[in-house]
Parts: C-alpha cells; sequence; structure tokens
C-alpha cells in the first residue's frame, strides 16, 4: 500500500480538482496583493499548494501568487533576502 500512496493521492487530487469549479476566473484581479512564492524544487510535497493554485483559494483569499523554483535551498534564501520572494 505505502508504494501506491503517492498515486493515490495524486489521482484523488487531479480528480477532486477537474470536478471542482475555479473561481478565479471571477476575482477583480485589481484588488489582489501579489505574492512570490519560491520553491526550493518542484516536488510532489507541494501537491497541495499545486492544487490551492490550480482551484483559485488563492485568489479566494485575496492573494495573486506567483509561484517560482529556485532549485536550492540556498537561492530560497537570497530571494527572500533580496524581497524578489515573500514566501520560501
Amino acid at each position: 500500500m505505502k508504494k501506491h500512496f503517492p498515486v493515490f493521492f495524486l489521482s484523488a487530487s487531479l480528480l477532486l480538482s477537474s470536478l471542482t469549479p475555479i473561481s478565479a476566473q471571477a476575482a477583480n484581479t485589481s484588488d489582489l496583493k501579489p505574492v512570490t512564492l519560491s520553491e526550493v524544487a518542484h516536488s510532489i510535497f507541494y501537491a497541495p499548494q499545486y492544487v490551492a493554485y490550480e482551484q483559485g483559494y488563492f485568489i479566494d483569499e485575496g492573494l495573486d501568487v506567483t509561484i517560482t523554483t529556485a532549485f536550492g535551498a540556498d537561492k530560497v534564501m537570497a530571494a527572500l533576502l533580496s524581497d524578489s520572494a515573500q514566501i520560501g
């Protein structure tokens, strides 16, 4: 079962994302606060973040999130210190 859990989790996430309507299209983008999120690597561990992004949950909370991949924790920290990212 342990070997199949990531596949099951990803499949369930994709199924749920296809069933839920995207509310991001209805939001007024001028009212959104821009936020840059810098991730260490593109990974399955960030799946909830990707689902939230695709489903428009960040927009529902008033955030215009841009996700970038820094390819290393040192580069994420550099992005945070230089204010080119607000979340790492």
